[in-house]
Order: structure tokens, then C-alpha cells, then sequence
């Protein structure tokens, strides 16, 4: 009677072992800690923008964002609530859909794709609101101004593009800064103001003032990856006293007017 042929002990330890491999790497992947998210947001942002008690994955997961002033900095700010994200691979990129809970109605879709030499962000359109107050986090000179009030923010077909470090803007965002007040004026409010971003082969950021004592105008626009930003501040006569800590703080004095310059 004929023996069965043996097959090498080896083969099936070998399948199972580089099975075994593919599970870690994929559980190690799919299940990487939000932490190093996180770590990454971190570094990216020279330590600014901070993911504090960060929870769940890397792809979906949340936390509470934290703004500072950065290495050696003490001043930091801790937006109400916590950030929510999910986060799915494209073969050219990766789909992001991030929500906030104090401040978003819905969340907010951003994709990103790699290409040759850039990236390229899409911004969903949205509508949100923030408080100014958190900007003090930042440090210099915001933790000095520590202004309080709602910023209004909404994206329409916004997208940017790297191109050698050079930003390509698309589109347009609106920032609305509503009752705006300031910790160097007994004014309160001292004013509401618009700051536009529009897209185009030359990106302009426009400042107006909508109603208030303070008067701010100003515009600006990208010089390879640098904006150039040219404004004023002035006080409506009456208001002259209770403005002037600020206008001094936030430009440089020549006679009634504070000049704003950037770049």
C-alpha cells in the first residue's frame, strides 16, 4: 500500500506566520492611538495648535483643541467642548470630515490630494461660529488685545493649492467679527467688521468695518508665500479716549490714525 506524500512541516508555519504579520501591521494601522495624531498636529504647527486628551484613532477619534503661543510660551486657550474627526484614505489622498462641538452645526469636509511637486485642500461649504476669545491663546499680541466676541466664518468653493510653497487660494471665505471687544477699552462693543479672502491668480484679503466707534479698513494680498497687509484704525471723535491704549497697541500712531502693516 502506497504512502501519502508528505508535505514540509514548513510551509503552513510559513503561511501562518506571514498572516499572522499582515494582521499586526493592518490592526497596527487601523488602529493606531489618537495620540499620534495628535503628536503630529504638534509638530506641524510648532507646538500652536494642540489635540489635548486625545481619544479613540487616528481615524476617528477626538479631543480638545488648544491654542498656545508655542515653545516657552505660557499663554494657551482651550476651545469649549471637544473636536471631532474621521478620517478616510483615498488612493491620492485622504477625506476628512471634522466637527466641533461648540461651534458647528454639521461637520466640515476637507479633502486632501497629493500631486506631483504640491498638495491640494478642498474646503467644503460651511457656516460656523467661534469665540474670539480664544485667539489670546496664540500669544503676542493677541493675549495682550484679548478680545472677546463672535467670529462668523463661511467657505464657498475654497481651495488652496502648494505649489513650490507658494499657496494658490480658489474661492472665498468671509469672516464676520461681531460685537467685538478688547480688554485695553471700556468700550464694549467697539465695533463689527468683515475680513474676505477672495481667490483668484492673486489672493487679496480685504478689512471693513460694518458698524462700531472703531474704524478699521485695510487690504492686502500673497507675494509668494508671504501676505502683504496694509490698514488703518481710527475713533469716531467722541470715542477718542476710550480707544486711544488700543490704537497704540495695534499699529503705529501717525496723529488720529493707528497703521496697520503686515509683510
Amino acid at each position: 500500500m502506497a504512502r501519502a506524500p508528505r508535505l514540509p512541516r514548513e510551509v503552513p508555519w510559513t503561511w501562518a506566520l506571514a498572516g499572522g504579520i499582515c494582521g499586526l501591521v493592518l490592526a497596527f494601522v487601523l488602529f493606531a492611538p489618537a495620540r499620534w495624531l495628535a503628536g503630529a498636529v504638534a509638530r506641524a504647527s510648532a507646538g500652536q495648535v494642540l489635540l489635548d486628551d486625545a481619544r479613540g484613532t487616528v481615524w476617528d477619534g477626538s479631543a480638545q483643541l488648544v491654542l498656545t503661543g508655542g515653545a516657552g510660551s505660557t499663554d494657551s486657550a482651550a476651545l469649549p467642548g471637544r473636536v471631532h474627526w474621521t478620517l478616510a484614505p483615498r488612493w491620492d489622498g485622504v477625506l476628512a470630515r471634522l466637527r466641533a462641538d461648540c461651534c458647528m452645526a454639521s461637520p466640515l469636509g476637507v479633502r486632501a490630494r497629493a500631486r506631483w511637486g504640491g498638495v491640494d485642500v478642498d474646503v467644503a461649504d460651511s457656516v460656523s461660529q467661534w469665540p474670539a476669545s480664544v485667539a489670546a491663546g496664540l500669544g503676542t499680541p493677541w493675549n495682550t488685545l484679548q478680545f472677546d466676541g463672535e467670529l462668523r466664518l463661511s467657505t464657498q468653493g475654497l481651495s488652496v493649492e502648494w505649489v513650490e510653497g507658494r499657496p494658490v487660494v480658489s474661492g472665498r471665505a468671509e469672516l464676520l467679527a461681531l460685537r467685538i471687544a478688547s480688554r485695553l477699552s471700556t468700550l464694549r462693543p467697539m465695533g463689527s467688521y468683515r475680513i474676505t479672502l477672495q481667490g483668484g491668480p492673486q489672493a487679496t484679503l480685504r478689512l471693513e468695518t460694518l458698524d462700531g466707534s472703531l474704524q478699521l479698513t485695510g487690504s492686502g494680498q500673497w507675494v509668494g508665500s508671504r501676505l502683504r497687509f496694509r490698514g488703518e484704525a481710527t475713533a469716531a471723535p467722541e470715542r477718542e479716549a476710550a480707544l486711544a491704549n488700543l490704537l497704540n497697541i495695534i499699529g503705529r500712531r501717525s496723529g488720529a490714525r493707528s497703521i496697520i502693516s503686515i509683510g
